[in-house]
């Protein structure tokens, strides 16, 4: 009696432990969606709001462009020159230069987009 009754314990374990897992892997695929959807009420607001108003007794201000990462352009340039130079002295020592410059250029612009998304 006492066997029958400990398989049927840790079959009800294995079921709680499926169920957990499946409800845990809902979550998890279904998170890209929620986040989409909280970016989007997010963005609403934003939109609607305009330029800013008071939430809470302080005064908010938004910029009424959204980021999107579809809308930006992006230029870099980089240049990069190094020098080096190696001469011996009294005694056997050797000494050795470097002389190395970067310069990197960046430029952002965000395209415009108009108030129907296009």
């Amino acid at each position: 009696m006492f066997i029958q009754m400990n398989r049927s314990r840790a079959q009800t374990t294995a079921e709680y432990a499926i169920l957990f897992a499946i409800v845990v892997g809902a979550f998890i695929a279904m998170q890209v969606y929620i986040k989409r959807g909280l970016q989007g009420r997010i963005k609403d607001v934003v939109d609607a709001r305009g330029s800013g108003g008071s939430v809470g007794g302080n005064t908010l201000t938004f910029n009424t462009s959204q980021y999107e990462p579809y809308y930006v352009q992006s230029n870099a340039q980089t240049q990069q020159s190094s020098n080096e130079s190696e001469g011996e002295s009294l005694g056997g020592g050797v000494s050795k230069t470097t002389n190395q410059r970067t310069n990197v250029t960046r430029e952002q612009q965000t395209l415009s987009v108009n108030s129907s998304g296009q």
